[in-house]
């Protein structure tokens, strides 16, 4: 008889190296698995994940290149709404995590297994991003979550996996890291406390930049195409400004925030280029454009941020939500100049051919361009009437003393 065939959704870490064991060796299924490279990992790391997956007898393996189908999809409109979970977390993983699933399910269906399976644990938010996304998009196939289901600490893995002749050093497997475009997350021991601090050594990038750097960033309709004088496609300008970057220990942070499943909980990330392109692609739509256009951005973009968050990227919503934001881009081009420092980063200025802080019509705080004073008297007793109204109606009423 031929064995029920299995898809294992794999990163070669510690969860789904567990998992890939697990389901052969106690399930008896045949284990298929895929890497979804978004962004994270070079060539050569993908090579060495391919090489595991065979060494651990995983029936086939496959790499699916995501990052530029992620960036379109997904990455541009968090870029576009400058969202930042809590004003911190450019939801590095949270993005990342329901794109990776949605791939997932998809190949699962091309492959006809009659399972799919993941690593997540039942005490966070990535169990329900691959969960929803495989019963919306792989409806018809049965999910096995080993990690889960067990309630497997990370040193039970461990010992697991000893026995099965697959040795793994602990300081290597004592913190979580998940790397892709838009930052790279890093969990451990000191994470799960209210008070803990991440050691250097956790930080996938080490500081070795100390001396300040000037560069310069380029935008079109929102999007960054030029870093340092180099254009570049988006996926690669946000690649050059994190390999500039993150060496100055900038985009370090713990973000603080609330599960999908209602608990507390907290991730350190490492996110330069997310951070110095959302800030400077903020300042830039504080030139070009308007007030209420602002203001209504604001609204939207926290919501999107929130859906993509909550694994709600699916619903309807999201499309029209993206329209708008889509739509509000089209002035947003011009040059950012960023200034590098250890551990921080400053935006100094924007240059526009769509700058609406235009001389002609005034210099703030000094001069005026399309108005004389007498006009702004006549505007501001027109802006009052309402209030004067309340105030003189107001004043007839008796308030009840207490």
């Amino acid at each position: 008889m031929n064995k029920q065939r299995v898809l294992l959704a794999f990163s070669g870490g510690l969860d789904t190296t567990y998992c890939a064991i697990y389901l052969r060796e106690e399930l008896g299924l045949e284990v298929h698995a895929a890497l979804v490279d978004t962004g994270g990992f070079s060539e050569s790391e993908t090579e060495k994940v391919a090489a595991k997956a065979k060494a651990l007898g995983i029936a086939s393996y496959k790499t699916l290149h995501e990052t530029e189908a992620y960036y379109n999809d997904m990455l541009r409109f968090l870029l576009f709404g400058n969202v930042l979970k809590n004003d911190t977390y450019p939801l590095s993983v949270s993005a990342e995590r329901v794109h990776q699933a949605t791939a997932i399910a998809k190949y699962a269906n091309e492959l006809g297994v009659d399972y799919i399976a993941h690593g997540s644990t039942g005490a966070g938010n990535d169990q329900v991003r691959f969960d929803l996304a495989f019963q919306l998009l792989a409806p018809n196939t049965k999910i096995l979550t080993p990690i889960r289901d067990q309630q497997l600490s990370r040193q039970a893995e461990i010992e697991y996996l000893k026995k099965h002749g697959f040795a793994l050093e602990w300081e290597k497997a004592k913190y979580s890291i998940n790397q892709g475009l838009w930052g790279t997350s890093v969990g451990g021991e000191e994470t799960l406390t209210s008070d803990g601090v991440l050691p250097e050594s956790a930080w996938p990038t080490p500081l070795t930049a100390t001396e300040p750097k000037h560069l310069t960033l380029q935008f079109k309709n929102g999007e960054c195409v030029g870093v340092a004088g180099e254009t570049l496609s988006p996926v690669a300008a946000i690649k050059a400004l994190q390999q500039l970057a993150a060496p100055f220990g900038i985009g370090r942070d713990v973000h603080v925030g609330d599960t999908i499943i209602g608990t507390k909980g907290r991730v350190g990330f490492e996110a330069a280029a997310p951070l110095i392109l959302i800030k400077a692609h903020q300042l830039l739509e504080k030139h070009t454009l308007s007030k209420w256009q602002l203001h209504w951005k604001k609204q939207l973009s926290d919501w999107y941020g929130m859906f993509v968050h909550e694994s709600q990227f699916l619903d309807p919503v999201m499309r029209n939500i993206e329209a708008f934001l889509l739509n509000t881009q089209q002035t947003v081009t011009g040059e950012v100049d960023i200034q590098l420092h250890p551990k921080r980063f400053e935006v100094t200025g924007i240059r526009s051919p769509f700058d609406l802080m235009n001389k002609k019509f005034g210099a703030y705080g000094e001069t005026t361009g399309g108005w004389s004073g007498d006009d702004v008297k006549g505007f501001t007793k027109i802006l009052a009437n309402p209030m004067r109204i309340h105030q003189a109606v107001q004043a007839t009423v008796k308030t009840p003393k207490a």
